[in-house]
């Protein structure tokens, strides 16, 4: 079972990848999921386009076999670049990479789930198979609105396949950091910064006063991180600022940090460098980190097992970034993630995909659902 349709594969890529389809674009993410609809229609599985939370993120749904599903292959269709990106820099080919909008987060990774299963409804292998293909519109975004739908559905299946990219030298991804994002408003009271700055509540300078606080949650043992990313406050030079505003991004690798930030931040209104000041900070860990479970390292092993069969010596590797894979992970059903093309520097213009990964990768997911079919039947 090789895979060897590599020009069809490109001629799909060329479309997938020149289609922006950013979050919040809902007429480009309904275009990308209208032709994975059709395409897997074509192989004889059951499609449904859903509108889950307010009905402007559209998931593409594609099953065949009845639950409990053998596996969840998860994926997202948006991409974070704006309209008009790929006009700019369409899809293109040379030094034996593929680059473009997307090309690598994750609409590579899409097509690698699509060809997988066409190659399996040629070998006849898919009729021994029962397996559900969601790919929702909004991972970019936090998933907010897909994320019930996500959840509902991996508890339908027994195991999930994530194809976000794999990452170079052929490594999946076993492990991901768990976050979320607080937000910290500071209100002061303005006054003249040269006449009267007596009179006044410096914002800025309370909110300044937070920040190495904020910087000794990093905990380099547990795996912990605490970046304060964006910061505003101000409006002229010569006045005292009453509001000043700061973003963190929170990673965490034990689950365990998760009461310790969340508590440091509840408790962080009360360190107050002046007594006129109000802080107000929102915000929680909103995803649980991804871990390895007996379960999870049992399909590790498979996956790693048929590549090693094709040449290939698989590693695995822990990652600091979230994916949709945390959230079928943290309800219980054995994830692995890094299924996608081989592939570097997403949300990057010069992201990027090594063309020599589109044979192994389709192959190899190929082979492991198969494995998974004679297990089964």
């Amino acid at each position: 079972m090789e895979f060897t349709d590599i020009e069809r594969f490109l001629d799909d890529f060329d479309y997938v990848v020149n289609t922006d389809s950013a979050s919040g674009n809902k007429a480009g993410i309904l275009k990308v999921a209208h032709f994975f609809q059709e395409r897997f229609s074509r192989i004889g599985m059951d499609c449904e386009i859903l509108l889950p939370g307010n009905g402007d993120v559209p998931c593409l749904k594609a099953t065949i076999g009845d639950p409990p599903h053998d596996m969840m292959f998860l994926g997202h269709m948006d991409t974070v670049f704006p309209e008009g990106e790929a006009a700019q820099r369409p899809f293109a080919r040379h030094d034996n990479r593929a680059w473009g909008p997307g090309v690598c987060d994750m609409k590579g990774g899409l097509l690698v789930a699509l060809h997988a299963l066409e190659t399996l409804k040629k070998t006849g292998d898919l009729d021994n198979l029962s397996i559900c293909v969601l790919f929702n519109g909004d991972e970019e975004t936090g998933s907010t609105q897909s994320r019930p739908l996500i959840q509902e559905t991996a508890n339908t299946c027994r195991r999930v396949l994530v194809f976000e990219p794999c990452r170079p030298d052929y490594h999946l991804v076993n492990q991901r950091k768990g976050g979320g994002w607080f937000h910290i408003d500071v209100t002061g009271k303005e006054a003249h910064a040269g006449a009267d700055p007596h009179k006044g509540v410096n914002a800025v300078v309370e909110l300044a006063h937070l920040v190495p606080l904020i910087q000794d949650l990093n905990e380099e043992n547990s795996g912990t991180s605490a970046q304060v990313t964006v910061i505003r406050g101000g409006d002229k030079i010569n006045i005292i600022p009453s509001h000043a505003r700061a973003s963190v991004d929170v990673r965490i690798l034990d689950p365990k940090e998760k009461q310790r930030v969340e508590a440091f931040f509840a408790r962080l209104s009360q360190k107050r460098l002046f007594e006129q000041s109000a802080i107000q900070v929102s915000g929680k860990i909103d995803r649980s980190p991804m871990t390895v479970t007996p379960q999870s390292l049992a399909i590790q092993e498979l996956i790693m097992a048929q590549a090693k069969k094709m040449g290939i010596d698989m590693g695995a590797i822990t990652t600091g970034g979230c994916s949709d894979g945390n959230l079928t992970a943290s309800a219980g059903i054995p994830t692995i993630d890094g299924l996608g093309l081989v592939g570097a520097n997403s949300h990057r213009a010069d992201e990027y995909v090594e063309l020599e990964s589109i044979p192994v990768m389709v192959t190899l997911i190929s082979r492991v659902c198969r494995h998974l079919a004679e297990q089964t039947h």
